[in-house]
């Protein structure tokens, strides 16, 4: 997920050794009844490669890329894809309703905000909101009950 959120391989692989060091100062706020700790991870996780992406350096990183770069990204994305599909997360997906399952796309394995997404797609922040906490209930009652 922060390949896919940072498109780097160099940047991503940063991003995890601060997400390792994060999970480690905070073991203690995790709260097993808020939800799973692959979930909780997976949250910093995410977070750490959206704050990336938005720094400073991340922008002057993007404005000098060379043409390696560029072809690295182009095939990493291809496999990047292929893992999402091994661990199964379309099948989980698949009962959503589209509008739905395009926000949580978006949102989880693109990297998008909710304000950038909005933007971008042309859909109401409200609407966007609304969809997600669907579609994250919907996902919540489905597990429960497996």
């Amino acid at each position: 997920m922060i390949i896919r959120i940072t498109k780097r391989d160099d940047i991503a692989e940063e991003v995890l050794q601060d997400v390792f060091v994060r999970i480690w100062q905070r073991i203690d706020q995790y709260d097993p009844v808020k939800g799973r700790l692959f979930t909780w991870m997976i949250n910093i996780a995410r977070n750490q490669a959206i704050d990336k992406t938005r720094s400073g350096e991340f922008t002057r990183i993007r404005k000098t890329s060379d043409i390696d770069t560029v072809v690295n990204k182009v095939d990493t994305s291809h496999f990047t894809e292929q893992r999402i599909e091994a661990i199964g997360l379309s099948e989980i997906l698949k009962p959503l309703p589209e509008e739905q399952r395009f926000v949580v796309e978006r949102l989880y394995f693109g990297g998008y905000t909710q304000s950038e997404l909005a933007e971008e797609f042309n859909i109401p922040l409200g609407t966007v909101k609304t969809r997600l906490r669907s579609a994250l209930q919907f996902l919540r009652n489905t597990m429960q009950k497996t």
